[in-house]
């Protein structure tokens, strides 16, 4: 409608494409995290990298994390372009703009919705769905008018929460149904069907001292699961706590790790367990079982049978019933995660751990990894910690830290810590260690298990000391 108007697009789509063609440094990067995907030719083999990211949010989201932010650059280039070809008028077109809060970069926000006809003719032409399934999937979810009513309420709350927040950055409500049928020519028969849900909001806070971010978030099976008055609350606790935030002198220092960021850390880390990583020699811990690798007080646990996961399921990608897999217990090192294909290679046999998508092959990966919880709350742990740095969330992670090596250097925002409780907020630092050293360093893990969207849990952890870099 616009082109036939003579109104230049720029398509989010298009630059997605364009960021990774041959030469590009996003493609650089996802051969690096991904080296199947890559053609003979060199080009991205985009089927096989969907199949991957599509049944596993963790690499979707590292996905994101390597082509957003060169599509944004990407796309500011050609908004400028435009401009300065005198364009009156452009459109640029996206998803999720109003969920990133991009949408307060441009003029003005058009919102295209779907119909439920629209929603069912998609489902049934995208998936090969009949009718009568497409229909059992958009039921299975809220009506569209409910969850934008959840989202507003969000966004009011949060605005109301306290004085200093200004602005919502972003509100959202999600919902999924998941269903998947496996069988092959050995006799497997499997299939399985589950849901999932999260809200969140991101508050912006403002005493005059400069803006600060904050975030709310929940997750769970069914709307009932999720403790939406919690989200407000955090999202302006964690906002304006930050508020005056300063560079911090480097030293080292104790590190207590919000469960989100334990979460981001672990989900680097279950490269290091990867059977087939640990094949290609590429792995931290290759040839090193029955080792002590982490902190007597560290066991690192996959248990795709624990409901309460969000990744939880009953069979793998190659069918076999999944099953409890101890990778670290009392800081030894018990193995490695392994599907068919390279539990035959290696000798150990299969641990349950295939993950595919359709049309892919299967790898290796987590389902529900996390570390088993400690009997100490946040609030004990801080007061065990003395004088130490809290990380609320962290930037610049995957590049950051080389899973092969173990090098681990980031961007982090916090606050201090003293007497057990929060002292001054810190911006603009950088915590360093190793991915090694982390694990043999760690001195308590809190009893406040997480769980999240994803294949990964968090809870609090108390790292002994690493580096902290800033003024």
């Amino acid at each position: 409608m616009f082109t036939d108007r003579g109104v230049p697009v720029v398509d989010a789509d298009a630059l997605a494409r364009e960021v990774v063609a041959p030469g590009q440094p996003a493609l650089a990067e996802i051969a690096a995290a991904w080296p199947k995907v890559i053609a003979p030719d060199g080009a991205l083999d985009r089927k096989r990298l969907g199949a991957i990211v599509f049944a596993d949010p963790a690499a979707r989201t590292r996905l994101e994390a390597i082509t957003h932010p060169h599509i944004q650059v990407l796309g500011t280039e050609r908004l400028a372009a435009l401009a300065g070809a005198c364009h009156a008028l452009a459109l640029y077109e996206a998803t999720l703009l109003v969920e990133s809060g991009r949408w307060r970069a441009f003029d003005g926000l058009i919102v295209v919705t779907a119909s439920t006809e629209t929603q069912l003719a998609r489902a049934m032409a995208r998936d090969g769905l009949s009718r009568s399934q497409a229909e059992a999937r958009v039921r299975a979810q809220l009506p569209t008018e409910e969850k934008v009513r959840i989202a507003l309420d969000l966004e009011r709350a949060t605005k109301a929460a306290d004085i200093r927040i200004r602005n919502v950055e972003s509100a959202s409500y999600g919902d999924a149904l998941a269903e998947a049928a496996l069988a092959n020519s050995l006799g497997v028969e499997a299939h399985t069907r589950r849901t999932m849900c999260s809200a969140s909001a991101v508050a912006l806070a403002d005493d005059g001292s400069g803006t600060q971010s904050g975030y709310g978030f929940v997750a769970g099976r069914a709307l009932a699961d999720l403790d939406l008055d919690s989200i407000p609350r955090d999202a302006a606790t964690r906002a304006c706590r930050l508020l005056g935030a300063k560079p911090a002198p480097g030293r080292r220092v104790p590190v207590i790790l919000d469960p989100l960021v334990t979460r981001s850390v672990l989900g680097i880390l279950a490269s290091a367990f990867n059977g087939e990583t640990m094949l290609k020699g590429r792995s931290l811990f290759a040839g090193r079982v029955g080792e002590l690798i982490g902190a007597p007080i560290v066991s690192l646990i996959d248990d795709p049978t624990d409901a309460r996961a969000l990744g939880a399921a009953q069979f793998d990608g190659d069918g076999i019933p999944t099953r409890r897999n101890a990778l670290i217990v009392d800081g030894v090192m018990q193995g490695f995660l392994h599907n068919v294909y390279t539990g035959r290679r290696s000798g150990a046999g299969t641990t349950a751990s295939a993950t595919r998508g359709i049309g892919s092959t299967p790898g290796v990966g987590v389902r529900a990894l996390r570390l088993e919880p400690g009997v100490k709350s946040p609030e004990e742990i801080m007061q065990a910690a003395g004088v130490a740095l809290y990380v609320q969330s962290v930037s610049g992670l995957h590049s950051g830290t080389n899973p092969i090596s173990g090098d681990f250097s980031v961007g982090a925002e916090g606050l201090m810590v003293r007497d057990g409780a929060f002292a001054e907020p810190v911006r603009e630092i950088t915590v360093a260690s190793t991915l090694q050293r982390m694990l043999l360093d760690i001195a308590e893990v809190g009893r406040d298990l997480t769980f999240l969207p994803g294949s990964v849990a968090g809870m609090t952890v108390l790292v002994g000391e690493m580096t902290m870099s800033g003024a």
